[in-house]
């Protein structure tokens, strides 16, 4: 069969044009999480973030990245604030991350607002979350002796302390979640200036770092 000039002529012409390397299509990484640690609060320990804990990996947080630290509740906060310093540090190096998200209950509020405003956290913590803590105190601590105890109770001096000039210091995200039927520490006593204040449903004091509602405003927020 012979074939036309015209048909000659577009055989050439497609010959001709250079095949062009189709460009790669970059593959980025999907972002990893900031290290989560969790600062439990008296009378407790680190196993008391289970439940929060295990829906953070449920929602895609990797193992390496959540860190329930336990430390003794009976101590000053001050110590414990030095001893959580080291801890974030530790999980900075291990992770390579920049920044940690501070999520805390009750008295462990207090230890990680004195770490960022007194040793160097500001610079280190992207978001801090405050649950139920008594950021200004409560009356049940005066029926407890232990140095952290008589740091919670009302106008104490590591109170006065810890909230004289900027609550909410730095440019730390700060928020916190406070129930109105916690029958240990106030919603008043919790909140901070400068802070998203949170009220939760009725729930206890030992019952908001466990309720599935509170976890996923928790999550959005250090998310």
């Amino acid at each position: 069969m012979i074939n036309s000039p015209l048909r000659i002529a577009s055989v050439f012409l497609v010959a001709a044009v250079p095949l062009l390397p189709v460009p790669a299509v970059a593959k980025t990484a999907a972002p990893r999480p900031d290290p989560v640690v969790f600062v439990h609060g008296f009378a407790s320990d680190g196993s008391t973030w289970k439940d929060m804990a295990g829906r953070f990996r449920s929602d895609g947080w990797p193992v390496g990245r959540l860190h329930q630290w336990s430390y003794n509740p009976a101590q000053s906060n001050a110590t414990t604030a030095r001893q959580l310093a080291r801890k974030i540090d530790r999980v900075l190096k291990a992770t390579g991350a920049r920044k940690v998200d501070l999520v805390t209950h009750s008295m462990g509020a207090l230890s990680s607002r004195h770490y960022l405003k007194n040793h160097g956290g500001l610079a280190k913590v992207d978001a801090f979350v405050s649950l139920a803590g008594p950021n200004h105190g409560t009356d049940l601590a005066r029926w407890c002796g232990d140095p952290s105890c008589v740091e919670m109770r009302p106008n104490s001096v590591f109170l006065k302390a810890l909230n004289a000039g900027d609550e909410t210091p730095g440019a730390v995200r700060y928020a916190t979640w406070s129930s109105p039927c916690d029958q240990v520490v106030t919603s008043a006593s919790t909140a901070l200036s400068g802070a998203t204040n949170n009220k939760t449903a009725c729930l206890s004091h030992t019952r908001l770092h466990a309720d599935p509602g509170v976890y996923k405003e928790v999550r959005d927020h250090v998310g």
